[in-house]
């Protein structure tokens, strides 16, 4: 990860419904694993463990887009993205 990275994200996995849209949007960044649950990857390794906010996964610049993309059409409402030291969801 870059020290520099302004966009962090992760995944509540208690509220995701397993839809895969946001898999579809970024699959760089959220895979679904074989639990049928999405999470997020950083350096090509699943950010699963705990899987809550203190499994944040820097966001390179060319995938901002379109995670706050697929965190605005996630029906779970379970991806939240950092920017400026704040946890907020997109829905």
């Amino acid at each position: 990860p870059v020290a520099s990275a302004s966009m962090l994200v992760w995944i509540d996995q208690d509220l995701c419904t397993g839809d895969g849209l946001c898999v579809d949007r970024s699959p760089d960044v959220f895979p679904l694993l074989e639990d049928g649950i999405a999470y997020v990857v950083e350096g090509g390794i699943p950010q699963n463990d705990p899987g809550g906010s203190r499994s944040l996964a820097f966001v390179e610049k060319r995938e901002e887009s379109a995670v706050i993309e697929a965190a605005e059409i996630c029906p779970g409402e379970c991806i939240f993205i950092e920017m400026g030291g704040m946890i907020r969801p997109l829905n």
